[in-house]
C-alpha cells in the first residue's frame, strides 16, 4: 500500500512538473514566433502568472493521466 502511495506523489509531482516545464516553454519558444510583435521575447511575468497558471494546470493534468496509466497508481478508476 505505501509503494502505491509513492508512486501517486510521483505521478503527480511529474505530471505537475511537465505541465509547468512545457508551459514556460510554450511562452517563451513558441509565442515570440507568433503573433503582430513576432521575434519579440515573452516573459511569464508579461504572459502573466494567471494565465500560465490556467495553461499548465491542464496540460499537468494531462501528463498525470498518462503517468497514471504507465505507472498503475490507479488514481483514475477503471
Amino acid at each position: 500500500m505505501k509503494s502505491r502511495r509513492t508512486r501517486r506523489i510521483i505521478v503527480w509531482l511529474a505530471g505537475m512538473g511537465l505541465g509547468v516545464l512545457i508551459t514556460s516553454l510554450i511562452v517563451t519558444l513558441v509565442l515570440p514566433w507568433m503573433g503582430p510583435q513576432a521575434g519579440n521575447p515573452i516573459s511569464i511575468q508579461k504572459y502573466g502568472y494567471q494565465y500560465f497558471f490556467w495553461t499548465a494546470l491542464p496540460l499537468g493534468l494531462m501528463f498525470v493521466t498518462w503517468l497514471d496509466y504507465f505507472m498503475k497508481t490507479e488514481i483514475l478508476p477503471k
